[in-house]
């Protein structure tokens, strides 16, 4: 069982959070609901705490500055919001995950899921990627977490020339003639990678703009990245492709 923990400040959410969490995730063993971000830092003193379910905005401190008051942080976080576009990137950038409020069932099951998958690996280094994002929004140089076969990899968004789709996994083609094989879809990597300079030039390619050398034309085209790599350009991303190379056609 993973031991786990509810912390928000809205009661209704709690009690829904937990009915769900009985009746779709047998796995998890409810150990404490919390609704102040007090109460929430004295049950997680407790070390054998696995999971916790943090909701975002709360009175006083909320669910960011919250685990910043506990580095090391040694357990998996769920975080649960109501929409809120830029914590959601910073989140993604993390590869740590979240529910919006109202919670899907569905939604709620696959993140329980993929916590469990991950339980025996630190969210120390996600948790600094997530901070390092809110604290400067848009600064060139953030690193993002990139779960993988291995574990989890950090490097700067920066460092990417392409992202090539494979099933539930995508190949990231890097500088210096690296590859990492990610276990994200292209689409959640695409998310991750919004506030960056990429763009979807096929449904199975994400390029960096900064790294494309050349453009041939086609049909749809390709395109000639820094690492010599060849991608192709769909019929349908061709025109929008073109604006974005040469912003005052």
């Amino acid at each position: 069982m993973i031991k786990t923990v509810i912390i928000d400040d809205e009661l209704d959410g709690c009690e829904v959070l937990s009915t769900l969490l009985e009746r779709y995730c047998p796995q998890v063993a409810i150990v404490g609901v919390c609704n102040t971000p007090e109460e929430g830092l004295e049950v997680l003193a407790d070390k054998t705490i696995q999971l916790v379910f943090l909701d975002i905005q709360m009175p006083r401190m909320n669910g960011f500055e919250l685990l910043e008051c506990l580095q090391p942080v040694n357990f998996g976080v769920i975080f649960t919001t109501s929409y809120d576009q830029f914590a959601i990137k910073a989140i993604r950038a993390s590869a740590l995950d979240y529910l919006l409020k109202p919670v899907d069932k569905e939604e709620l099951q696959a993140s329980v899921k993929k916590a469990e998958e991950q339980l025996h690996s630190s969210s120390t280094q996600q948790l600094s990627v997530l901070l390092s994002q809110l604290r400067s929004p848009g600064k060139t140089g953030h690193r993002i977490a990139l779960p993988t076969m291995e574990g989890l990899q950090i490097i700067p968004a920066e460092s990417i020339i392409s992202c090539a789709s494979s099933s539930n996994y995508t190949i990231l083609s890097l500088k210096e003639n690296q590859r990492i094989v990610v276990s994200r879809t292209l689409k959640e990597i695409e998310e991750m990678l919004e506030e960056y300079a990429f763009l979807r030039v096929h449904h199975s390619y994400l390029v960096n703009l900064n790294e494309i050398r050349k453009y041939i034309r086609g049909e749809g085209g390709s395109l000639v990245m820094s690492d010599g790599s060849s991608v192709d350009v769909s019929r349908s991303k061709k025109e929008f492709l073109l604006k974005r190379l040469q912003p005052g056609r």
